[in-house]
């Protein structure tokens, strides 16, 4: 079968046919100016009371705005929030598969799918891909923030709080709630380009939105952002020569978002928004060099480095209508729809098993899931005759999720029994065997969910809040959540808020259903071993058992200050304990469990790993964040500064169950490795400190960020355990307004900050000198220009 090259050559037109259409003549106007206090703006995650702004929410929340998205010098949105917000982390793996193409991000230090993103309000659907490799977030499937083009983003609201209770599954560690642009007028469009100061790594972008005006009674907003970025590089030489690469990988990505809303009568509103995305991700496996003995030097005598070709696609649309009776109710009716297909293509390998006839491409699989959401909501405001009216909620919610597994072509799985030089069977395509028939299936669940939340000032330092929620799920049976919240204000500038939880986290069907299984030779003798559903009969056998919701507890205690006048502090502390933590198992392959596999009924079998309700974790922290800004002659200066320390313990890790125990007592389902990710493989803290000025027509940012310590845990020997030491990095960038024009110059880590280099003790690849863990990467400074304009 061909390479699917799907995204390449083509799209460049059409995603800059969709920004010349976005730019086309509008009448200039100056766009309005705002610049809230940052306390004082109102938000809509977390709470169903209109007017409430950041400083009276009972939990703590923040507010990126498109201009703190745009200071962060990237066109990336889990990395622009990674720079805002210090308790989220966005590492860059690499040589990791699919999670090159699609990477995870953590907050408050816990796993990339236990966070909700919101849409405007609505559950945004996961990606295919299930992080599988040794990056942050093994085994997790989660939102792909990526797909959502900062182009189209008016505002980011994140929830630092459980909300489970309100928002259902997912939101343990906090909810991002993406707010798209909604006007039918203004827009903007620009373009960028950059590179890094090693010389690779070019990148160049352009993007564009504009309002359209429907009539009298509506309005429609659409946005779109497309761009290239080259591959990085900064694997060292190994016998005289740079053979592999190590880096970012090449991308291609296109976008488009759309936001619409029509009134008829001023008591019926429809709307719609959605977006569509793909990104063509090209990334690299492990050199296999002239010598290896799974290479064909008939093929490629200097050797070869296999890569991995992913092209992801991701659309969603949401259509609802909003209503309000006589009696002041307000109704939401809603249908939600999200789906996202990840393709696996390998090129520049071969199939060491077909010997000198082998291709050198092969197609190796899709993965896809989609989601469909029905809600229906309502909102009333009841007098009972308190100094404040309540705030009354309820609702229902339907939803469907499916997750397809798609085989690949039979040549790249397959063994075609001729042996390499050392007498051993290597079958599959070099760097990923594809996914084979027995592996595909289609997979769906459903689930039915009720909620009730109320709000309502008591007095006028006295805020109380309380929600509950109870879910079925088809497959693991029902869950129920709470939250109590509430906020006194002793005075106007002191204030204390504080939440209670308990949330969860259904078992994602990637968990549950993916299945990867290659054959493997060992003393000669094939066997299969890989990723087993939890549901195969030789994952059952080694102890699989059907997975559990994820359960938390939440606890938060915060604290609201305005000491001084344009001089914002927010402190809150927080707990959150999850239970049944669901990770994926060490491979299970002794000598014990290949025999046992092969005497009961399970002939070549050679053992796996499966994903299983494994630890109990408890997670401590504080987010501290404080804004002040002040007049300096004709400018303005803002500062922000943020500090985020979190620390995650293990309390418990699940014994072996009794059937792997009776086959083998050394068995270890969950290795040191695993352990060091989760407790230790993510800063522990982070602080940043960022400064804008304002001053006629010149606008000069500065971001300073540290990044605490990580380390990584050897998986059998102590002695190669290493910490990597915090590292500082300095982001500048100057911008120029001429009329409604803007020209900036910027760089990113400015000092060329690079992390620790790895141990020459931890293994063979000496080349590769940088932790793929590192929260900032290690690709150097960046440099780039940008050209916007605005009406």
């Amino acid at each position: 079968m061909p390479v699917r090259r799907t995204f390449a050559g083509s799209r460049h037109p059409l995603a800059l046919g969709l920004l010349v259409a976005l730019a086309a003549p509008v009448h200039a106007q100056d766009a309005p100016q705002s610049d809230p206090k940052t306390l004082d703006q109102v938000i809509v995650t977390g709470t169903r009371v209109s007017d409430r702004t950041v400083a009276e929410s009972t939990a703590p929340i923040d507010i990126i705005t498109p201009e703190t998205l745009e200071a962060t010098g990237t066109v990336e949105l889990a990395t622009a929030l990674s720079r805002a917000l210090p308790s989220l982390n966005f590492p860059r793996p690499a040589i990791t598969d699919g999670t090159d193409a699609v990477r995870p991000a953590q907050l408050r230090g816990l796993a990339p799918d236990q966070v909700l993103v919101l849409v405007n309000g609505k559950r945004r659907h996961t990606t295919a891909l299930i992080n599988l490799n040794g990056s942050q977030g093994r085994g997790s499937s989660p939102v792909d923030l990526n797909a959502i083009p900062i182009a189209a983003i008016e505002r980011v609201e994140v929830l630092r709080d459980g909300a489970s209770a309100q928002y259902g599954s997912d939101a343990i560690a906090g909810v991002i709630n993406v707010v798209l642009k909604g006007s039918g007028t203004g827009g903007s469009i620009a373009a960028r380009y950059g590179q890094y100061s090693a010389g690779d790594g070019k990148q160049y972008q352009l993007s564009g939105d504009t309002g359209i005006k429907l009539g009298e009674n509506g309005w429609l907003h659409l946005a779109a952002q497309g761009g290239h970025q080259d591959q990085t590089n900064r694997a060292r030489p190994f016998q005289g020569r740079v053979e592999q690469r190590y880096g970012d990988p090449e991308i291609d990505q296109g976008a488009f978002a759309y936001n619409g809303e029509y009134n008829p009568t001023d008591y019926l509103s429809f709307y719609s928004f959605g977006s569509y995305s793909e990104r063509d991700v090209l990334s690299n496996g492990y050199f296999r060099f002239a010598g290896d003995p799974r290479n064909i030097p008939a093929i490629y005598p200097n050797g070869f480095l296999p890569q991995i070709h992913n092209v992801s696609k991701d659309r969603a649309a949401v259509f609802g209508l909003r209503s309000e009776t006589a009696g002041g109710t307000q109704i939401d009716l809603s249908y939600n729809y999200g789906h996202n297909g990840l393709t696996f293509d390998i090129e520049n390998t071969l199939n060491r098993s077909l010997g000198p006839t082998s291709p050198t491409q092969f197609y190796a699989g899709a993965l896809e899931v989609t989601q469909h959401v029905l809600n229906l909501d309502f909102t009333k405001s009841i007098d009972f005759g308190w100094q404040y009216p309540v705030t009354l909620a309820w609702g229902a919610e339907w939803r469907g999720e499916e997750f397809s597994e798609r085989a690949g072509e039979p040549l790249s799985y397959a063994n075609g029994g001729v042996a390499a030089p050392n007498g051993q069977i290597i079958p599959g395509a070099q760097v990923f065997s594809g996914f084979r028939a027995s592996d595909a299936g289609d997979f769906d669940r459903h689930s039915y969910s009720v909620y009730i939340d109320a709000e309502a000032d008591l007095t006028d330092k006295f805020s109380l809040g309380a929600a509950a929620r109870y879910e079925t799920y088809s497959d693991f049976g029902e869950t129920t959540s709470g939250k109590l919240s509430g906020r006194y204000a002793f005075t106007d500038k002191v204030a204390l808020r504080a939440t209670a939880s308990t949330g969860f986290r259904a078992p994602s069907l990637q968990q549950q259903f993916f299945q990867s299984i290659a054959t493997n030779f060992i003393s000669g003798i094939p066997y299969e071993i890989g990723t087993f559903r939890v549901d195969n009969p030789a994952a059952i056998a080694l102890g699989s058992e059907a997975l559990k919701a994820e359960e938390s507890t939440n606890y938060s205690l915060g604290l609201v200050l305005q000491p001084a006048d344009q001089l914002y502090i927010t402190i809150d502390a927080y707990n959150i304990q999850v239970k049944d933590r669901i990770l994926l198992s060490e491979n299970l392959t002794s000598t014990a469990v290949r025999n046992y596999l092969n005497a009961n009924g399970y002939p070549g079998i050679g053992g796996g790993r499966y994903f299983t309700n494994a630890v109990d974790t408890d997670t401590k922290g504080v987010d501290i964040i404080a804004t002040y800004g002040w007049d300096v002659g004709s400018g303005k200066f803002n500062l922000t500064a943020g500090y985020n320390y979190s620390k995650t313990e293990i309390d418990k890790i699940a014994p072996n169950p009794p059937r792997l125990a009776a086959i083998d007592p050394a068995a270890v389902r969950i290795g040191r490795t695993e352990i060091g990710r989760i407790t230790q493989g993510a800063p522990r803290d982070k602080f940043f400190l960022a400064g804008d000025w304002k001053t006629g027509n010149w606008n000069f940012t500065a971001t300073t960020t540290r990044y605490g310590e990580f380390t990584e845990l050897h998986a059998t020997d102590p002695r190669q355990d290493q910490t990597f030491g915090d590292e500082w990095t300095l982001d500048l960038a100057a911008t120029y307004r001429l009329d409604n024009w803007d020209f900036t110059v910027g760089g990113d880590n400015v000092l060329d900050a690079y992390p620790d280099e790895s141990k020459l003790v931890r293994g063979t690849r000496n080349y590769l000198p940088y932790n793929t863990a590192s929260p900032f990467g290690f690709n150097g400074a960046f440099g780039y220009i940008k050209v916007g304009y605005k009406w």
